[in-house]
């Protein structure tokens, strides 16, 4: 029977592997290839992931070459700020929603999580028109804009407060908590899981953003990471080498900003705060 269960578990660990393996294979590949020196054919068969002579020098073109460090600053400052605002004004929104009793508000949050189902095209001509008009064309202000608040998040928030136990909101209220000071002192902490899952979808999709900022920003002092990697595959005539790396750079800081918060999305034990 040991015998079995270890061949499961072994079936099981292999099937995981090449699922992981198949997985990182891109990121490999786009790694190998920002190494691999000029005089190496990067598209010879069969294929080759480890460069014959590394080099470091396709990324010192590319810094070189484009204001890179202006693109990181740009795309590092609107993701904060996407991610701090989004994470403030869903969390304001989930609260009410979840814990406080009102006319109209399982209708609200209906409507609310029904916006999911429009596609961001369909609202962003809308939305364009709007950030100009309020004078927030080629500003950091107007790449944040359409990501203040999100549906999403706002649902996830809401399903995180629910499941705070409610004799810690009465203990709160007890003491002499204020509203605000239960939805601040007493609810975040109790959902810090779902806030930093929150946290790291917002600033994934910010980070990765294309679309938006093409169209609502003109000057290049504000280009964001992926806008320069666009910029880049034409500098250079599409010299995949200069391409992989500028790729490298642009998702490197989401991969260490994951590792760093993996170990916080761990499930919280909010009823301990209720026993005894």
């Amino acid at each position: 029977m040991t015998l079995i269960k270890s061949k499961n578990w072994l079936w099981m660990y292999g099937l995981l592997g090449a699922i992981a393996l198949m997985t990182l294979f891109p990121m490999l590949w786009l790694l190998s290839t920002a190494l691999k020196s000029k005089t190496e054919n990067i598209f010879a068969t069969p294929l080759q992931l480890l460069p014959n002579q590394p080099t470091l020098n396709n990324f010192v073109l590319v810094w070189q070459s484009l204001p890179f460090g202006q693109y990181l600053f740009n795309s590092t400052l609107v993701a904060v700020l996407t991610v701090g605002l989004n994470v403030l004004f869903c969390a304001a929104s989930a609260y009410p929603i979840a814990r406080l009793s009102f006319p109209g508000r399982d209708w609200i949050f209906v409507a609310i999580v029904s916006t999911i189902m429009i596609p961001f095209q369909i609202v962003m001509i809308p939305l364009y028109i709007l950030t100009v008009q309020m004078g927030l064309r080629n500003t950091y202000l107007g790449m944040i804009f359409p990501s203040l608040a999100s549906a999403f998040g706002i649902f996830l928030l809401r399903q995180a407060f629910i499941s705070v136990p409610k004799e810690m909101e009465e203990a709160a209220r007890m003491d002499g908590c204020s509203e605000l000071g239960l939805w601040w002192y007493v609810m975040l902490p109790a959902i810090r899981p779902a806030l930093v899952t929150l946290a790291i979808f917002v600033f994934i999709g910010s980070w990765s953003d294309f679309i938006w900022p093409l169209i609502v920003i003109q000057d290049e002092q504000l280009y964001t990471l992926p806008l320069g990697v666009a910029k880049l595959a034409g500098t250079f005539s599409l010299d995949w080498r200069l391409v992989a790396a500028g790729s490298v750079i642009s998702i490197a800081p989401v991969l260490i900003l994951f590792l760093f918060l993996q170990r916080y999305i761990v499930p919280t034990e909010t009823d301990a705060g209720v026993k005894g």
